[in-house]
């Protein structure tokens, strides 16, 4: 397939610049095999079954957004994951200036500046901060914002709502650039409600990366790469997934980030074992899907590897389908926006 097999026209007016309040007033759409349903999040229990496993993604968002200078040109710097020698894979924008070897001065960082080691064709590059982890961690706290996403504006700036609405409940393990957005949608309601319902939950870690606001720029598919993302999956989770497809359970992820560590790390037989690495799976139509059974996610970006990803999963047309149907309805798109619940092809 080609990247023009994913673009559908969205009126502007659909994309969501604040989240629903509360949280789990937001609606969701149930994509089934034979139909789809209007439901809200509140539905979500009803909709498993006892004995399913919910797996969501802890990853907490860091602030990412630097400002460097180098001379008179002002350079923005959004961090994407640290690499083992220390240094940063980063994203630049408006950096011509900025050559592998010099240096860019962080603004608001207290004099903390960063080396470029190198830099590559798709605007990435790898930065040595002048300060240990520590230091650094507090420069970030001090000088970096929010990235989000560029369709949410903010001209007077990120604000402290946004600092909340910007993380899930189960935010613990620091190191995402932007939030899995699935996961914004749940509360202690919901949660209360799923486990009355018998449906069990389990976390994965994947730091999702700067690499998700990339566009992608190959009309055929197979030539485009995803930048690597950091995962991990306990030994607890991966026991609780083997039991619950052992018993008959189906496995529901929350979120395209849990599903791509959930599949990068499963054996062929859909079996489970604790993992820790990168991963750069890009899956599109024609996958085969070793673990997940369902998948809950918002609506994505058109010509987007994350609308391949849902395609690939409840198939090409039934998504055509659900996304024209959402436009029709009033549903409200991308990271603030409104969710889906996908049953497998």
């Amino acid at each position: 397939m080609n990247l023009a097999d994913f673009d559908y026209h969205l009126p502007p007016e659909r994309i969501a610049a604040e989240p629903a309040r509360p949280r789990h007033a937001a609606r969701l759409l149930h994509v089934r095999g034979d139909g789809l349903d209007d439901r809200t999040i509140l539905d979500l229990p009803a909709l498993l079954a006892p004995g399913d496993l919910l797996v969501v993604n802890d990853t907490r968002v860091i602030p990412a957004q630097l400002t460097g200078r180098r001379g008179d040109a002002r350079i923005g710097i959004t961090l994407d994951r640290p690499l083992a020698d220390g240094t940063w894979r980063v994203l630049l924008r408006n950096a011509r200036r900025a050559r592998p070897g010099e240096t860019i001065a962080i603004d608001g960082a207290g004099g903390i500046a960063a080396e470029v080691i190198d830099r590559a064709p798709d605007g990435s590059a790898t930065l040595r901060f002048d300060c240990d982890a520590e230091t650094f961690r507090a420069m970030l706290d001090r000088a970096a914002s929010l990235a989000l996403p560029p369709y949410i504006p903010r001209p007077a700036g990120i604000s402290e709502q946004d600092r909340q609405d910007y993380q899930t409940m189960f935010a613990a393990e620091e190191g995402a650039v932007a939030a899995p957005t699935a996961g914004l949608h749940f509360t202690e309601t919901v949660l209360a409600a799923l486990a009355a319902r018998g449906v069990g939950l389990a976390t994965v870690t994947l730091h999702v990366g700067a690499g998700t606001f990339l566009p992608v720029r190959e009309d055929q598919l197979e030539r485009h790469k995803l930048h690597a993302e950091r995962g991990l999956i306990g030994p607890e989770t991966a026991a609780l997934v083997n039991a619950t497809r052992a018993r008959g359970g189906r496995i529901v992820a929350v979120g395209t980030t849990s599903l791509r560590v959930l599949e990068t790390a499963a054996a062929e037989d859909g079996t489970l074992a604790p993992w820790h690495g990168e991963t750069e799976l890009f899956i599109t139509p024609g996958y085969r899907f070793r673990l997940v059974d369902r998948l809950m996610t918002n609506f994505h970006l058109p010509k987007s590897t994350l609308l391949m990803l849902v395609a690939a999963f409840a198939g090409v047309e039934r998504m055509r389908a659900a996304y024209a149907h959402a436009i029709a309805r009033g549903y409200r798109f991308y990271s603030y926006g409104d969710a889906s619940l996908l049953e497998r092809a």
